[in-house]
Parts: structure tokens; sequence; C-alpha cells
């Protein structure tokens, strides 16, 4: 069964990965370079269209030099 919505990962993951890209003052064109993905990928993981293979979130993760859980914490503030 195909689900209708993104999972609550999806939606930490995008917030996240925005916020850290931004931080660091990426673009999404030169993260996408650095994990050496496309940056139209990198765009619709930003806006939760894409389910990210764990392969990726690796590939994610070691392009902004952190852990790959730190992607998908939720942040407690």
């Amino acid at each position: 069964m195909k689900r209708s919505h993104p999972g609550v990962l999806r939606d930490i993951l995008a917030v996240n990965m925005r916020r850290i890209r931004t931080d660091r003052g990426l673009s999404q064109e030169a993260l996408a370079d650095l994990c050496e993905l496309d940056r139209t990928y990198i765009g619709s993981i930003e806006r939760r269209q894409r389910n990210v293979s764990i392969d990726n979130l690796e590939r994610i993760a070691k392009a902004l030099r952190l852990e790959p859980w730190k992607l998908i914490k939720r942040s407690v503030e």
C-alpha cells in the first residue's frame, strides 16, 4: 500500500539538512557536489519528496562532516 504522506523522519531530515547546510554557508549545488549527487536530488530531499536511502544519507552526512544519525535526530529546543 502506498503512503499518502511522508513519514516523520523524512520531515526531520529535511529540516535538519536545510538548517545545517545553510548554517555552513552551502548552497544546494555545493552540497550536491560534495556528495556527488545531483542538485535536484538534494532539493527534493529538502522538500520532503524523496525517501532517501541509507547510502545517500551516509554520503550527505559525510559531506556535512557529521554522524548520519544527527540528520534524523529530532531537535529538542
